[in-house]
């Protein structure tokens, strides 16, 4: 008996270790991008007038900017994280690539005037058909913030999944698109964010065929070299009672919470550990 607990607390000492370890591998190296990754931060709407799962407040945007600024964060753009995933050069230290789906018009007119205050820029994931409608961009807007920095990707025409057509579908969704934001901008669209985070094989190879270098999904996570570059993580952001401790806790252990997503959603899929899964949390 004495035996074996003096077994039981050597494993329950050694999981603590473990456990211990990880959490400061994550936490001390969520700031150095050669040991956890580079973090795609993922917004939506910034305005006060909408409260839905998407929108986030100017001022808790704002604090989010601050944040990242004040603590020696750098926005990197598209060409950066290109030569970044090819294995080329290097990036500045605490590098974020900072993006947007959908194209709201309170990108141009609360999200850009607080990035450009802390000195970043981002990306914008454009639908074609939403353009010039009430409440999102004009190609005006686009081109404006373009020269001034700002870049965009392809979120396809529609906005509709692109698992739900047929190869010609896809195709046309992705490669006009493309031609699209190329013809208002005057320069390479090489990202894209699949609609609903959605792609099978033949969106893949589609996407790849269009002349897109990278796809970003939904999925939580840090992206490294290694990583498939049409199947990319990012780290989702919206507005809630504890939005900046929320935000911390993602940019810090983004590892972490894509583990517990992913855990989520693996037994999710299987009847027999559905009820396990609804213990499992997203943080």
């Amino acid at each position: 008996m004495k035996k074996f607990f003096s077994w039981f607390l050597g494993i329950l000492f050694t999981v603590i270790v473990l456990v211990a370890g990880i959490f400061a591998y994550w936490y001390f190296g969520s700031t150095n991008y050669h040991l956890t990754g580079v973090p795609v931060l993922n917004y939506h709407q910034v305005n006060n007038r909408y409260e839905t799962c998407l929108t986030m407040k100017p001022e808790n945007f704002e604090a989010q900017m601050k944040y990242l600024h004040d603590n020696d964060y750098h926005s990197i753009t598209q060409e950066q994280f290109d030569a970044y995933m090819r294995g080329e050069g290097s990036l500045p230290d605490r590098p974020v690539l900072i993006t947007f789906d959908d194209g709201y018009v309170d990108n141009y007119e609360f999200a850009y005037p607080i990035m450009k205050k802390y000195g970043f820029r981002g990306t914008i994931f454009l639908i074609m058909n939403l353009m010039e409608k009430p409440g999102y961009l004009t190609w005006n807007m686009v081109k404006e913030m373009s020269d001034d920095g700002m870049e965009f990707g392809s979120h396809t025409i529609s906005h509709k999944p692109l698992t739900s057509f047929d190869r010609d579908g896809v195709r046309k969704e992705l490669q006009e698109s493309k031609a699209m934001i190329e013809a208002r901008t005057g320069k390479v669209c090489n990202f894209i964010a699949f609609p609903e985070g959605k792609f099978n094989a033949m969106v893949m190879e589609e996407t790849k065929n269009a002349g897109y270098d990278y796809g970003f999904t939904v999925e939580t996570g840090r992206d490294f070299p290694w990583d498939d570059h049409y199947d990319l993580d990012r780290v989702p952001f919206f507005e809630g009672p504890v939005s900046f401790k929320h935000f911390r806790f993602r940019l810090t252990f983004s590892a972490f919470s894509a583990l517990l997503w992913k855990t989520h959603a693996y037994f999710a899929n299987m009847e027999m550990t559905k009820p396990l899964a609804e213990h499992i949390p997203q943080p």
